[in-house]
C-alpha cells in the first residue's frame, strides 16, 4: 500500500508541479536562486521515504524548487526554549495546542496568510478555531491524537484500563515516563481527578507528591528512546502517544497498547506555525499548504502513524488504520479527554519547580543533595586555605647555616 501512495504520489506531484516555477530569489545574473527553510519538527513525525514510502520533503522540493533543511526536537518545552532564547532561524515549527497559544502570547509565531494555504479548505471544521488559537489566525491542524499506555503482553497480564498501574510496585524498575512536565504532571492529575489546566497550586503540589512516589518505580524519563527500551523488553509500561503504536506494535507483537478508560486521557493537537524570525514566510506557507494536500497528508500519515485532521486524507488511508480504534478512538474516548491550554506565567514557573523537585526525587533528595554539595563546597575551601598557609610556611621558612668552627 506504501508503494501504491508513493507510485500514485509522484505522478500526481510531476504533473503538479509542470506548471509552477521554483521560489526563489533573484541573483545579479537574473538566474533563480533556490530558497532553503528550515522545518523544526518532532522526531519520527514525516514519512522520509523508508520502504517504498513517500519522501515528503524530497517532493515538495521537486513540485517546488524550495529546498528543505529539517531538524527534531524531543519536546515542545525545548522547542520553546530555542524561540525564546532568540538564536534560531526557523520557518515552519510543529507546537502542540498549549505551546501554541503560549507562542501567540508571547508574539514568537507569525498570522498566516491563508491565500497561500488553500489547501487549508480540507481541514475538518472539528478541528478549526481550537481554544489554543481560537480565531485561526497562526495555526493549522498537522496530526491530533490520544496518550495510552505502551505495555509488554508477556509480563503485564492485568488489563491496562486506568494509570495507576503506573504505580504498581510489581512493574518496579520496569516503568517509563514521560520526560516532559505536562505529559507526567497529567497523568497524576487524572488519577487525582483534577483538570490538566488547574490554576490551583496546591493541585499541582499533589500531583508532585504523586509523582515523587513513583520516582523509585521508573527505570527512566524518557521521550523518544521509548522505542528502544520497550523494542528489547528492558521496559514492560510506558506512556506515550497513540500514533507511534503503528511503529511499536506493528513491529513487536509483544508489545500491546490501551487507552485507560476509568480516568480519561489528553486529547492533543499538534499544529503548523511560522515563527516571527522566518525569513521566508510565503515558501514556509507553501510547505503548509503542501502538507495539506490530501494525498500527500495520506501517504505522510500512513507512515506517522497518526490521526489526520482531513475527512479527504483519512479516506484515502488503508482500511485496518480508519477503522483502528488506537488511531481513531470512539467518541465515548474523545468526550472523556481533555485538551492541554497555556497556563498563567506563575504556574508555569511553579510547575517548573515543582518538575524539577520530582526528577531530583522529592524535598528529602533534594535537601540531601544540597547538604551533600554543601559538604563538598566546604571540604574544597578547606583544602584551597590549608594549601595557601602550607605555601607561606615555606615561603617564611629560612634554614639555619651550620656553624663554621675556627681554625686552631
Amino acid at each position: 500500500m506504501k508503494k501504491f501512495f508513493a507510485a500514485i504520489s509522484a505522478a500526481l506531484l510531476l504533473f503538479a508541479s509542470a506548471p509552477l516555477s521554483a521560489s526563489g530569489q533573484k541573483t545579479a545574473s537574473g538566474s533563480a536562486s533556490p530558497v532553503t527553510i528550515n522545518v523544526y519538527n518532532w522526531g519520527e513525525y514525516i514519512s522520509t521515504g523508508e520502504d517504498g514510502s513517500m519522501d515528503v520533503n524530497a517532493e515538495f522540493t521537486k513540485a517546488t524548487g524550495i529546498r528543505v533543511n529539517y531538524t527534531t526536537f524531543e519536546d515542545n518545552e525545548s522547542m520553546y526554549s530555542k524561540l525564546a532564547g532568540g538564536g534560531a532561524n526557523y520557518d515552519v515549527i510543529f507546537p502542540s495546542d498549549y505551546m501554541v497559544s503560549k507562542l501567540i502570547q508571547e508574539k514568537l509565531v507569525k498570522k498566516l496568510n491563508f491565500k497561500n494555504i488553500p489547501n487549508f479548505q480540507y481541514i475538518d471544521k472539528d478541528y478549526r478555531n481550537m481554544v489554543y488559537d481560537s480565531k485561526n489566525e497562526y495555526s493549522v491542524p498537522y496530526t491530533w491524537g490520544v496518550i495510552g499506555i505502551f505495555y509488554n503482553k508477556k509480563h503485564v497480564k492485568e488489563p491496562v484500563n486506568s494509570w495507576k498501574i503506573l504505580w504498581n510496585s510489581k512493574y518496579s524498575g520496569k516503568i517509563l515516563m514521560f520526560d516532559n512536565p505536562r505529559d507526567s504532571f497529567g497523568i497524576a492529575q487524572k488519577i487525582l481527578g483534577f483538570s490538566y489546566n488547574t490554576k490551583n497550586i496546591s493541585e499541582w503540589n499533589a500531583a508532585a507528591s504523586l509523582l515523587e512516589k513513583q520516582k523509585p518505580l521508573v527505570q527512566a524519563y524518557v521521550m523518544d528512546q521509548i522505542f528502544d527500551k520497550m523494542s528489547s523488553g528492558e521496559a514492560w509500561l510506558a506512556p506515550y502517544y497513540a500514533g507511534d503504536a503503528v511503529t511499536l506494535v506493528k513491529d513487536n507483537p509483544d508489545i500491546g497498547f490501551a487507552i485507560p478508560t476509568k480516568e480519561g486521557t489528553n486529547f492533543f493537537i499538534d499544529a503548523m506555525c511560522i515563527p516571527t524570525c522566518s525569513q521566508h514566510q510565503k515558501e514556509a506557507e507553501e510547505y503548509i499548504n503542501f502538507l495539506c494536500r490530501p494525498d500527500v497528508a495520506a501517504a505522510n500519515m500512513e507512515v506517522v502513524g497518526y490521526s489526520t485532521p482531513e475527512s479527504e486524507a483519512k479516506k484515502l488511508l488503508p482500511a485496518e488504520m480508519r477503522n483502528n480504534p488506537i488511531f481513531y478512538p470512539p467518541e465515548s474516548i474523545i468526550k472523556k479527554s481533555e485538551t492541554y491550554v497555556n497556563l498563567p506565567e506563575d504556574v508555569n514557573l511553579q510547575v517548573d519547580s515543582l518538575w524539577a523537585q520530582v526528577k531530583m526525587g522529592g524535598p528529602g533528595e533534594t535537601k540531601t543533595l544540597v547538604a551533600v554539595l554543601v559538604g563538598f563546597l566546604l571540604l574544597y575551601i578547606f583544602i584551597v586555605i590549608w594549601k595557601k598557609v602550607k605555601h607561606r610556611r615555606e615561603l617564611s621558612y629560612v634554614p639555619r647555616e651550620r656553624a663554621v668552627r675556627p681554625e686552631k
